[in-house]
This record gives structure tokens, C-alpha cells and sequence, in this order.
């Protein structure tokens, strides 16, 4: 045909490729597998891109898809492939290189194999800009007010399960949410007092940091919506450079054409405000801005309930904090790390806690504890039980009376609650552990050498639970012995450490074994350690953890300490019991002065034998002072005196005799009964073990 004006010489009838060409209709080849796009140059030329900048993948064309629109197109792309369909098509505001928005309508055909896995999408990619009516015919206002509508409903139910600021911000932050709305920068700032914190800024790249504290007085767009309680839109970039000067320098170098501060009201007050900003041009529509409304008072109230939320965490938490120990003592001959983590998943707080306590002569006790339930009841109760069983064990009682004790206690204060709690007493100078363990977690050990195992201790009811028989007769907590030898590490902690979103226990209790046994060697760093097992978020449980390491010191020659029992009616026990002390204290370098410390022995093991019932233990040992120290332990609570005997009286003069002998003396209770001891020097190299 005839050349006609300026138009190109055009074959009749026109073939396809022409066809396209003059509509400006590209095409496009998708492979799924490998992830590679074909455009073919008509594309290119659509979406103002030139051959060497396009990569050859989706990603290529994020320098002309806004973020908004490339998450609404995915999210397209991706319902069609869920639901096995084999067509797509879609309307997409595309900026061309000076920044101009234009409209883009792309239409996809998906090819599957024949179990229906989809593979290829072949398509086309048209320039919509001259489409009959509105920009984006064929239903794109419709699916403009529909795609705005679900952003609205999505963000509110997403938003229903913040619970702290953070998920909040985290929401406003994520492209799959408010990026639907096509605003390439999101700012939230949190009134404080008289003046607005930015907190948060979405899709990095476009943020506008008008300054991260404001007056709420300013001339600042966030600033006026917060003091007028009206949103503030802004339609062009002239407006911006008019009303908000102080704010221009730093929207002036961004392609920001347009924007919106929303006020977040709660209770009739601005809390907050929100700063949406956008490339496009013009004013927003009736419909837009009473969307964008009721978008604001959605966030307002998830922002409020965060808000309340951590005040309330915060207050809680500081109360449990208030109730564990302020400080934790230094103990010569160990090293102890505690560690508390309240749960993240929740207002209420719970029960955990840990408590050190000194017991004289190298012997400390370590407990740890958890009361049922997540709220001040079970903290106040827990400060309760940590106080009591403190005091009893300071008073000197055995660790399963103390256990016992505990537990009446506990049923006394009438709160329905019960808790499990695991007491350890150590004696660091013998290195002897005494375990009782009350529905609580077994306690792990970690070797000098590495090695690693549960302590499977005999456990008793937890605290607050009535005792098996009906009498309630004996303390129902049996005593765990072993030796902690030095370089050994002493693990407890409280289920919180333990549970992992999977739910399983186990789990929890093997990686704790794998951390414990190939940690660091220093209880600090080892507690960092475990910690970091749970994360910051936990599992919704607060969680508690104290550690015990045995310094590695060197054995005192002669080997470690003597225990010996004192059983009434037997006639070879006293006499046995003064060979070995004679022969102890022989081994130690101290045999010049044995005949004085196996009298002073002799008269304390038959003040035990003679004036008590049940008999007792002796102990014999060298301190790290370097002393002989001889301790008897009995079952009464009556304390000894010294007497002033008469010329012809047969007894009387034994507590006089030891005053004499030894270095020094005392008494300890010991619960229901005491233990009287002595010391005595060592002279020469002796004296330091």
C-alpha cells in the first residue's frame, strides 16, 4: 500500500510483530525453573529500559516497578499459580527514567506439565497510557479501590496480634502490608511529652528524616497533623516547598511527589502520627483519604494496646526484678553466673528464681525455683518462698528439712499454687554436693574434662503440694550426694530454657547438654551462651539460670577429708576413729601435735555419744587456711557449755579441755540438731595446701 503522511510502510495485511510494534505491545518469556525473563525489545522500549540495563530476571525490572506495585503484581502472579489458572492480567503504575508514572497493563499465559506444575509463563507487557477512560481502564479503578480496601483490612488484622511497639513498627515497615499501598516511604513518630519521636521509617532508600525529635509546635507536616488532629495531604512538590520550608531541603533531592500525615488518635488524644510518602502526582480522592483514615485508626489502637502493653511488661517485670537477689555474693573456691529472662510472649510475668546463699567454712548453697503461673500473684509468692527457704537454710537445716519446711510454708500461705525447686549445698573445701530436688528439672554436670551428664536425683512433690501419707511424716525429700570435683560446673535452670516452639522438652534438654558440654569454660561466657539457646523472644516462658564452677585448686597432701559415723553401743568406733585421726593428722605434717587433737576429737565425739540420741558424723579436714579442723555433728539442739568441774567430779571438764588444746571453737546449728568443731594450726609446709 501507498505510503501515507508520516506514518512507516506497513505491508498489507500487517504481520504480528508489527501489529504489537505500533501498539506498543511487547512480549515476554518467563522460565520458572531457572528463574531467566526474555523481554523483547518493544518491552524494553515500554518500560523505557535499555538493553544493557536489564539483567535478564524479575529483579531487572524493580528500577521501573515501584515496590508497592512489584508486591501487588507478585502477589497476583502468585494466585494464579495457587490456583491453577492459566491466565493473570494486571493494570501497574511503572515510572519511566525522568520518574514520570505511567500505566502498564500485563497479561500472562502459564504453561504446566501435566501433573499441573507450572513452569513458563509466556506473555505480553502494553503501554495502557492511552486506554479509553480513566488511566488503567478495563476495571483498574475498580481494582484501585478494592486493592486499597484489602490493604486497609489486611493491615488491621495483622495488626491485631501486635503486641509490642516493635510489632507495629515491624508491620508498617513490610512491603507485603502498607507497600500494597504504592507509598514509597512509611515514618511513624510516637508523641513524647511535648515533642514527636520518629521511631520507625519503611522501604530504606526514600526516607525522609525530618528530624528524630520534633516540637510538636514546629512547622513540620507530622507536627501540624498531631497538633490539629487532621490529617494533612500534600498533592504536588510545590506544596511541599510552600508550606513546610524547613522540610523541603530534604524532600527536594527525591523523586517524592506527593505525601499524607495521618494522625493516630486514641481516647481523643494524638498518640502518634504516620507520614506516607508518594511519586505520584495530584490530590487524593474523597475515597482515598477516607481510606487512608480509616487506616490511621486502625493503627492508633494496635499502637495504643502495644504501647499499654509494654508499660504494663515493663512495671511487672521490674516488680519480679525487685523480688530476685539485688546482688550475688563472691564465693571463695567457685564461681557463680545467674542469669533471668522474663517471657516476651505476654504481659504477665511468672515465678522464676535463683538465690545464693553462704553458709560459712567453705560451704555455699545454690537454689533455683519456679512458682506455677504468670502473674504478680505467682512473683509475690515466689519472693515468699526465696525468703523462707533462705532463712531456713541459713539457720543451719539440713537441705531436705529445709525442703520440707519450704513446703509447708508454701500450703500455709493458702495461694493454690505450687512450685518445683532444686538446693544444692556445697562444700567447697571437701567438694561434697549435697542434692534435694522438689518436682524440678534434674541439675546437669559438666566434668573438668568435658564430659557432660544429668544428675538423676531422688525428687520429692513440689513445694505447696500435701505429702504423700496422711501423717505427713519425714521430710519426703530425700538427699542426692556427690562429689564436685574442682574444675566441675554445676548447671540449673528453670523449663523456660528448655522449651522450643516445637514443643518438645527433649529437644530443649539435648541442646542444652551439647551447649553445656562444648562451651566455654568460664560461667559468664557459658551463661551467655545458653541463654542465646532461647533468643531474645524465648518460647513465652521467663526463664532462670545459675551456674556453679568448683575453682581448680590443688588436693591438700594426705589426701582429701576424713567422715566418719558415731553410732551409739559400738565399742570399736571411738577407737577407730582415733587411729584414723591420728594417722590424718600424721599425713598433714602435724603429727607433733596429734596427741592434742585426737583428745580434743575423743571428747567431742562422747559429748555427742554420751549426752545426745541417734549418734552423729565426725569430720575431719584441712581447710584452705591450712588448719586441722574436727567437726562433730549431732541430732540435738541443745548447745554445749563450759563448766567448772570440782576437785572429785568425774566429768565436766571436756569442753575445757578443748578450749585449751585448740586454736578456736564453736558451735553451728545445723537445723534440728548442731555441729561442734575445733581448729587447730598446722605448723611448716602444712599450712598450705
Amino acid at each position: 500500500m501507498a505510503e501515507r503522511g508520516a506514518s512507516p510502510e506497513v505491508d498489507w495485511p500487517a504481520q504480528p510483530d508489527m501489529s504489537l510494534a505500533l501498539n506498543r505491545m511487547g512480549t515476554f518469556d518467563w522460565d520458572l525453573d531457572s528463574g531467566q525473563m526474555h523481554l523483547d525489545p518493544t518491552a524494553l522500549e515500554v518500560l523505557d529500559l535499555r538493553p544493557e540495563e536489564f539483567t535478564g530476571t524479575p529483579a531487572g525490572l524493580r528500577a521501573r516497578v515501584p515496590p508497592g506495585e512489584e508486591a501487588r503484581l507478585d502477589a497476583r502472579v502468585a494466585q494464579a499459580l495457587k490456583d491453577g489458572r492459566s491466565h493473570y492480567g494486571a493494570y501497574v503504575r511503572t515510572r519511566l527514567r525522568d520518574g514520570t508514572p505511567v500505566w502498564t497493563h500485563i497479561q500472562g499465559h502459564v504453561l504446566r506439565e501435566a501433573n499441573g506444575r507450572p513452569y513458563r509463563i509466556i506473555g505480553i507487557l502494553r503501554d495502557a497510557a492511552h486506554d479509553p477512560g480513566e488511566r488503567g481502564a478495563g476495571g483498574e479503578q475498580d481494582e484501585g479501590r478494592r486493592r486499597m480496601t484489602g490493604v486497609v483490612e489486611r493491615t488491621g488484622a495483622i495488626l491485631a496480634h501486635a503486641r509490642t511497639v516493635n510489632d507495629v513498627t515491624d508491620v508498617l515497615k513490610d512491603p507485603g502490608a502498607l507497600g500494597h499501598l504504592g507509598a514509597v516511604s512509611v515514618m511513624l513518630g510516637i508523641v513524647d511529652g511535648g515533642r514527636i519521636h520518629l521511631v520507625a521509617e519503611g522501604q530504606l532508600g526514600s526516607y525522609v528524616p525530618e528530624i528524630e525529635y520534633t516540637r510538636i509546635d514546629a512547622r513540620f507536616p507530622m507536627s501540624e497533623a498531631v497538633r490539629n488532629l487532621q490529617p494533612v495531604f500534600i498533592a504536588s512538590r510545590e506544596e511541599f516547598q510552600e508550606r513546610y520550608p524547613q522540610l523541603w531541603p530534604y524532600i527536594e533531592p527525591l523523586s517524592v511527589r506527593s505525601g499524607v500525615y495521618l494522625p493516630l488518635i486514641a481516647q481523643g488524644r494524638a498518640i502518634a502520627a504516620l507520614g506516607l510518602l508518594y511519586q505520584r502526582d495530584g490530590d487524593f480522592t474523597a475515597e482515598e483519604r477516607n481510606l487512608l483514615v480509616a487506616l490511621g485508626s486502625g493503627i492508633a489502637q494496635s499502637l495504643q494496646r502495644a504501647i499499654l502493653f509494654e508499660q504494663e511488661h515493663d512495671l511487672a517485670e521490674g516488680l519480679q526484678r525487685a523480688m530476685l537477689p539485688r546482688r550475688i555474693p563472691e564465693v571463695p573456691g567457685a564461681r557463680i553466673a545467674v542469669r533471668y529472662r522474663a517471657a516476651r510472649m505476654g504481659r504477665d510475668i511468672g515465678g522464676d528464681w535463683y538465690d545464693v546463699v553462704q553458709l560459712g567454712e567453705g560451704r555455699v548453697g545454690v537454689m533455683i525455683g519456679d512458682v506455677e503461673g504468670h502473674d504478680t500473684d505467682a512473683a509475690a509468692v515466689m519472693g515468699q518462698l526465696r525468703i523462707v527457704l533462705r532463712a531456713y537454710v541459713s539457720e543451719g537445716h539440713t537441705p531436705g528439712t529445709a525442703m520440707a519446711r519450704a513446703s509447708a510454708f508454701l500450703r500455709e500461705l493458702e495461694t493454690d499454687r505450687f512450685a518445683t525447686c532444686t538446693y544444692a549445698e556445697v562444700d567447697l573445701n571437701t567438694g561434697m554436693l549435697q542434692l534435694v530436688r522438689a518436682g524440678h528439672l534434674d541439675p546437669v554436670v559438666r566434668r573438668g574434662d568435658g564430659s557432660c551428664h544429668r544428675v538423676p536425683v531422688a525428687g520429692g512433690l513440689p513445694l505447696g503440694l500435701p505429702p504423700r501419707d496422711a501423717a505427713g511424716s519425714g521430710s519426703g525429700y530425700p538427699v542426692t550426694s556427690l562429689e564436685l570435683h574442682p574444675g566441675d560446673t554445676l548447671v540449673l535452670c528453670t523449663d523456660g530454657l528448655l522449651e522450643r516452639s516445637d514443643g518438645s522438652p527433649g529437644a530443649g534438654m539435648q541442646e542444652l547438654m551439647e551447649a553445656v558440654h562444648v562451651g566455654p569454660v568460664d560461667v559468664e561466657e557459658l551463661a551467655d551462651v545458653l541463654c542465646d539457646l532461647v533468643g531474645d523472644a524465648g518460647a513465652g516462658d521467663d526463664m532462670a539460670l545459675l551456674l556453679l564452677r568448683r575453682r581448680g585448686t590443688p588436693a591438700p597432701r594426705g589426701g582429701g577429708p576424713l567422715r566418719l559415723p558415731l553410732t551409739p553401743g559400738d565399742p570399736d568406733g571411738p577407737a577407730m576413729a582415733r587411729h584414723l585421726i591420728r594417722a590424718a593428722v600424721a599425713a598433714w605434717g602435724a603429727a607433733d601435735r596429734a596427741d592434742e587433737i585426737e583428745l580434743a576429737a575423743d571428747e567431742l565425739m562422747t559429748n555427742a555419744l554420751v549426752h545426745t540420741d541417734g549418734g552423729g558424723h565426725l569430720n575431719v579436714r584441712l581447710t584452705p587456711e591450712g588448719r586441722i579442723r574436727i567437726e562433730v555433728e549431732d541430732t540435738s539442739s541443745a548447745l554445749p557449755r563450759r563448766r567448772e568441774a570440782g576437785d572429785w567430779a568425774v566429768s565436766g571438764r571436756g569442753l575445757l579441755l578443748v578450749d585449751q588444746l585448740a586454736e578456736a571453737w564453736g558451735v553451728e546449728p545445723r537445723g534440728g540438731g548442731k555441729s561442734v568443731w575445733c581448729e587447730f594450726a598446722v605448723p611448716g609446709e602444712a599450712a598450705a595446701p
